[in-house]
């Protein structure tokens, strides 16, 4: 908000004009700073000078101490609370899966308390392994989530824990990937280089979600929100990248843009065993999201082509 005073001499015809200008900027804090969607937050930040990030990771607040949480935001008195961090071993968490709920659901509930007392919306990081996978058209935040593995229920138990916060979005993503760290793009193109073919799975069917865009829908809607121009609307949304494939068809166009010379094969799911169950389809529809904060998505072709531009 601009306030303008205006001090008029009529004898010696002079007028001075002071302009005092509010402090717009607002703190938001990420929590898992150095992982995908965090690193791609703080790039995108360039972009909002309105928005001072408070990058956070396990060596400087942890989550599991809720004592250490309220007191992190309590001095910090962030506006906005991103919550990135997460247990995201899938396999792995069928074995641990007091570890996948206290990373994924109690430490979500330390988060969520915090924003409450300091008064900051929350985004929560959610995902689609929440559903069975079982639909054949677009899951809607409507649909009645149904997880098949420990990985989904540790993450349903944090979308409740992150929604006893009144002013909470929880968002679902899937198939996150960017040029760095652990996932599938880069285990395709490491994979690429040290075989002539690989096996892929060509019956499950997802969206392949680059983070930089899920990073930039984020800031954008909190920039939207304090520049005045759009509400803050708690609730459930999905956002992934537009359109529609199977890791057999993402595959193939990693190798593509990787100028890798690795044939990919496609196999069924029953040919590649994993201890935990993955949703054979999840589609998420991004219509309210879309409608809500006037989003436009890009599809998953154009933003995997732009990260590999990147490089």
């Amino acid at each position: 908000m601009t306030k303008v005073a205006i001090i008029l001499n009529l004898k010696n015809i002079t007028i001075f004009v002071a302009v005092k200008r509010q402090n717009m900027t607002k703190k938001i804090l990420i929590t898992g700073c150095n992982g995908q969607l965090g690193r791609d937050l703080q790039e995108a930040a360039a972009r909002y000078p309105t928005l001072q990030l408070l990058c956070t990771d396990i060596h400087n607040l942890d989550l599991a101490d809720r004592r250490a949480v309220a007191a992190y935001t309590h001095r910090h008195q962030p506006s906005f609370i991103i919550n990135c961090a997460a247990y995201t071993a899938v396999d792995r968490a069928e074995d641990e899966e007091d570890k996948a709920f206290a990373v994924n659901a109690t430490a979500v509930q330390h988060m969520a308390d915090a924003a409450g007392a300091c008064r900051a919306s929350l985004i929560h990081i959610s995902t689609d392994y929440v559903f069975d996978g079982t639909k054949t058209t677009p899951y809607t935040e409507d649909d009645a989530p149904n997880p098949q593995s420990a990985y989904g229920r540790s993450k349903l138990a944090g979308e409740t824990a992150a929604l006893s916060h009144p002013q909470t979005m929880v968002v679902r993503t899937a198939w996150l990937y960017t040029r760095e760290g652990n996932n599938f793009v880069n285990t395709m193109l490491r994979l690429g280089a040290e075989r002539p073919t690989l096996n892929v799975v060509n019956d499950q069917h997802g969206s392949p979600t680059y983070a930089a865009d899920l990073a930039e829908a984020l800031l954008a809607i909190i920039d939207s929100v304090v520049q005045g121009n759009r509400k803050f609307v708690p609730g459930v949304y999905h956002y992934t990248n537009e359109g529609v494939c199977t890791w057999f068809d993402f595959a193939r166009r990693i190798m593509q843009l990787g100028q890798r010379h690795c044939t990919i094969q496609p196999v069924a799911t029953a040919e590649y065993p994993t201890k935990a169950s993955r949703p054979k389809y999840s589609i998420l529809s991004k219509e309210k999201i879309r409608t809500t904060y006037g989003l436009a998505i890009p599809s998953w072709e154009e933003a995997l082509a732009r990260c590999f531009q990147k490089q």
